[in-house]
């Protein structure tokens, strides 16, 4: 795991991992498992985040990678509000154009790109190159 680290000291990533294990212990300390019954949430939440430590730890060793995942979040939340005012998509032809036309336009966003001047230039029948 050490193996792809390049931004911070060696030993500061063994302590965050070490702090890491020792957030999960003491979670399983709040919430003991309980002989022949189901797993709490809390339980549930606990098992994943120790079995993908790796994962939630993935921004300490590469630093591309980054701490949050908000720009996900915020490239699907225009799709939920757009749901929620309609209720649905009346098609799946709709959809599809939805989806199409905000990838578009979060794609320029992402690179820089001014949206009217991308959507006047893809609709002129110029390309547009993404880096």
């Amino acid at each position: 795991l050490l193996e792809y680290y390049k931004h911070l000291p060696r030993d500061k990533v063994q302590e965050f991992g070490q702090r890491y294990q020792t957030i999960i212990e003491e979670g399983y300390l709040a919430n003991p498992l309980k002989a022949h019954e189901k797993n709490t949430d809390p339980v549930r939440l606990l098992n994943r985040l120790s079995k993908r430590q790796e994962e939630v730890l993935e921004f300490l060793y590469q630093v591309e990678v980054p701490f949050d995942n908000n720009l996900a979040e915020r490239d699907v939340r225009m799709t939920k509000t757009k749901q929620k005012i309609s209720g649905c998509f009346r098609t799946e032809k709709g959809a599809h154009c939805f989806a199409r036309i905000r990838g578009f336009i979060s794609t320029c966003q992402k690179q820089g790109l001014t949206i009217i001047e991308s959507i006047e230039t893809i609709l002129r029948g110029n390309t547009i190159q993404f880096s």
